[in-house]
């Protein structure tokens, strides 16, 4: 009876828990949140493999090919000006950015810190 009257004066929303209902979930450090589950490099060998397989392609002889095979650089270049636009924006450093790219903080903010 006891428990009964518990789960009647529980909020609306409150899920059963471990077994036990009525009980709400605990909050984790960090508001709760876990990060999402992002396969970076995987993703990057596949682009790799398909920059690669372009190029083979257009070596076989697609010549048509060469002049779309150039605009992935520019692809990359604004895929890369996004990322670090949307790290600086996150509230990552310069140094953090600049340590995985390989250059110095300096470097870094000359070349993405004015856009």
């Amino acid at each position: 009876m006891r428990a009964t009257a518990r789960i009647a004066m529980e909020p609306p929303g409150s899920v059963p828990v471990n077994g036990r209902p009525g009980m709400r979930p605990t909050r984790r450090a960090g508001g709760g949140r876990r990060p999402p589950v992002v396969e970076n490099d995987d993703f990057a060998a596949f682009a790799r493999r398909v920059i690669r397989s372009h190029g083979r392609r257009v070596a076989g002889g697609d010549v048509d090919g060469l002049a779309a095979l150039l605009g992935l650089a520019v692809e990359i270049d604004a895929a890369t000006d996004d990322a670090v636009t949307g790290l600086r924006a996150a509230g990552y450093s310069w140094a953090e950015i600049a340590d995985r790219l390989g250059v110095t903080r300096q470097a870094a903010q000359q070349r993405w810190g004015t856009r």
